[in-house]
């Protein structure tokens, strides 16, 4: 029996690297029997049917997992924003917060194309990273043009299992190929019209960077909500999270309810109102979902 994690998952082989080499492997019947599909990131186990080649027999508990994409076990999320083309969204930073939050991944948060942006997008970007450093986010702006930023990103990832999140045309590629451009992953250009990026990555795959594993996945251009219910949503805001104990009633959605400490703490400005707005569009979001059957 041997050991290792899955690195890629494609055309129904999972690549499991162990401490000296990597196999394609198949997964076992039992994990369909039982609805269980190996994902990228996964520790797992596996006999061997041939040279370099196995089936997986067990996999290992999962510390998080995602089912769109598909991969499991992250340490840490680079949450990548374009200052410029496309334009700083801070509802889709939010997004990718209140996931992380609530999957125990810690956030990274990376502004780029500090080269292409105006004074003004640079003065707005500079109050958005005070308020995100208060709330006890790490918060960069870059350019990627300089030796010493693509040093301090691979001092980032080291030692982590990282994975790109952010906008489309971002990016997330563009960050991965500067910092090691022996992967020249595909990237897209801008579409004008729609003011994002195209899809160009395609399958997720981990790749060995700086002394760490980065997946550059499809997917973590948006997220849904599909999996989380509205007394959950809160915890992935920290400052709604610390206010809510201060709440007359337990129950409290921080929306209508009298004596909400939450209302107040925004009317106090001590919450800022953006972030208090994008948790009232989640959770409408969320109430609204029809049920899944």
């Amino acid at each position: 029996m041997k050991e290792g994690r899955i690195v890629k998952a494609l055309s129904g082989f999972y690549y499991v690297q162990t401490e000296d080499a990597l196999y394609a492997c198949k997964g076992r019947g039992v994990f369909r029997n039982k609805k269980i599909t190996p994902l990228v990131g996964d520790y797992v186990q596996f006999r061997e049917s041939g040279e370099l080649e196995g089936y997986i027999t067990t996999i290992e508990e999962r510390k998080n997992e995602f089912v769109r994409p598909p991969i499991a076990n992250i340490t840490q999320a680079v949450i990548v924003n374009a200052i410029t083309a496309p334009s700083f969204n801070p509802y889709l930073l939010d997004r990718f917060l209140v996931i992380t939050e609530l999957k125990g991944i810690k956030p990274c948060i990376v502004m780029t194309k500090k080269d292409l942006a105006t004074e003004k997008e640079l003065l707005m970007m500079d109050t958005y990273k005070a308020d995100y450093e208060q709330l006890g986010y790490d918060v960069f702006i870059v350019s990627l043009q300089t030796d010493e930023e693509i040093a301090f990103i691979k001092t980032l990832l080291k030692d982590e299992m990282t994975v790109l999140m952010g906008q489309s045309g971002a990016g997330k590629s563009t960050l991965l190929n500067t910092i090691n451009p022996s992967l020249s992953i595909e990237t897209g250009e801008i579409s004008m019209s729609l003011g994002r990026g195209k899809h160009t990555t395609r399958h997720v795959e981990l790749h060995e960077v700086a002394g760490g594993l980065v997946a550059d996945t499809p997917g973590f251009s948006s997220i849904d909500f599909d999996d989380m219910d509205h007394d959950q949503l809160m915890h992935g805001f920290i400052e709604i999270s610390e206010k809510s104990s201060y709440c007359k009633f337990r129950s409290c959605l921080h929306v209508k309810e009298p004596k909400c400490a939450v209302k107040a703490a925004v009317e106090n400005k001590e919450i800022k109102q953006y972030r208090y707005n994008h948790y009232v569009q989640f959770l409408q979001e969320i109430m609204e979902r029809k049920p899944r059957y």
